[in-house]
């Protein structure tokens, strides 16, 4: 299931070619409800996941009830900014996602180290404002082609890119 929702851009993109936009986004609809449904032992640790279902929903809806795609290209900008308001909201109300993630590994963090998790906290927040503007350009400005390299493939190297950048930066703050 997780793996359809990573593949939704070229889902999309095929879905599009044989479904008139309200039937793929009811589909779609359909899917992200069973995905919702099937998390729910995760919904304690990734308080995220009702958030970016209710704003994915969203603009679903607006695809089955206008007959056009735009609510479903729309789709990863939902979730990009569900993502950032679920990470920008750990920052009040703590602890952060990040902190929660290392605790994980690591139940006894330092005051150091907190403060770090805020700050990766932080850039991810930066990071899904960005990629959510960059999805709402090519899902406004540039062609299908265009919106599935994106979306499909180039966010996606973006997220590793992040995710090993901020492996090195914490192997050497660790060790500092």
């Amino acid at each position: 299931m997780g793996m359809l929702l990573v593949a939704y851009p070229f889902v999309v993109y095929i879905g599009l070619q044989y479904l008139p936009p309200r039937w793929l986004s009811i589909a779609l609809l359909a899917l992200i409800s069973l995905r919702l449904f099937l998390s729910k032992p995760l919904l304690a640790k990734m308080p995220w996941l009702p958030v970016a279902f209710a704003l994915g929903a969203m603009v679903l809806l607006m695809s089955a009830f206008a007959n056009n795609e735009l609510g479903i290209l729309l789709y990863p900008v939902a979730v990009n900014i569900a993502m950032m308001l679920a990470f920008a909201y750990s920052l009040i109300n703590k602890p952060s996602i990040i902190e929660t993630f290392a605790r994980i590994k690591e139940p006894e963090l330092s005051d150091k180290a907190v403060k770090y998790t805020e700050n990766v906290t932080k850039v991810w927040c930066a990071f899904f404002a960005l990629n959510a503007a960059v999805s709402l350009y090519s899902a406004l400005c540039l062609s299908k082609q265009a919106w599935i390299l994106y979306n499909g493939l180039i966010s996606y190297i973006l997220v590793a890119l992040l995710f090993a950048i901020e492996w090195l930066v914490r192997q050497k703050v660790k060790h500092s």
